[in-house]
């Protein structure tokens, strides 16, 4: 598979490296660089970009502004200098979000996240849509971390951060993401929301107490407005 790219950057030594970067990896095309995002809409609605390499700022629009005017065929990983836009580039569904200076290990691990993801959609719209992934690579700091999904047991919201609780790990690993991004890439039939903070792993419930679902010594609560939903699960599936 290979993946289209566009590079959309003010700076012109910032689209000399990453065209660069682009043009040595070897599932990477480059279809075009612009230094203004507007120039680039109508390559971008044309379906000339799988990923768009995206700078925030910028004049006239932002990078940020313009990701939300995009096709949703169509990914962004952003670029900046400046770290206090993370959280909202992760809000906005970005695949990935590349600190200045950029060296060509952190492009690539942002390159093969998307490559994975392109790869997931892929393989779904072949099967008519029943295949699903049985992990999901997330950043955790400067690392990117594969998480398998049988071995969630439950994953907690804290502001801008979530953390997977793993049944194999004493520690849970925290990502720079929403809750609301991360639920639509799990599967529904293992996984659900019981609480605006909690999506628990269905398959390794084992106790109920209460409104909580316990695990070891964690207790975690069922909120009223999941609780039909998680109850109808219970009643089809155990009792």
């Amino acid at each position: 598979m290979r993946l289209k790219c566009i590079v959309i950057d003010d700076e012109p030594l910032a689209v000399e490296l990453l065209k660069s970067y682009v043009e040595k990896t070897p599932f990477l095309e480059l279809s075009a660089t612009f230094n203004n995002a507007l120039s680039a809409i109508d390559l971008i609605n044309s379906g000339e970009a799988d990923i768009l390499f995206l700078d925030i700022n910028m004049p006239q629009i932002t990078g940020l502004e313009f990701s939300k005017t995009i096709p949703p065929h169509t990914r962004v990983i952003f670029t900046t200098a400046y770290d206090q836009y993370a959280v909202e580039g992760f809000r906005l569904n970005a695949l990935d979000y590349l600190l200045k200076p950029i060296n060509y290990a952190e492009f690539l691990q942002a390159s093969n996240k998307a490559l994975e993801w392109f790869k997931l959609k892929s393989g779904a719209n072949n099967d008519g849509g029943q295949t699903e992934s049985s992990a999901i690579f997330v950043k955790s700091g400067y690392r990117m971390e594969k998480i398998e999904f049988e071995n969630i047991l439950y994953i907690e919201n804290q502001k801008d951060y979530v953390k997977f609780h793993l049944d194999d790990e004493k520690e849970p690993i925290s990502s720079l993401m929403s809750l609301q991004s991360l639920e639509e890439k799990l599967p529904s039939k293992t996984f659900m929301r019981v609480h605006r903070s909690f999506i628990v792993n269905l398959q390794k419930i084992k106790t109920i107490e209460r409104n909580c679902i316990v695990f070891g010594k964690e207790y975690i609560p069922v909120s009223d407005s999941y609780k039909a939903k998680f109850l109808e699960f219970i009643n089809n599936n155990f009792l």
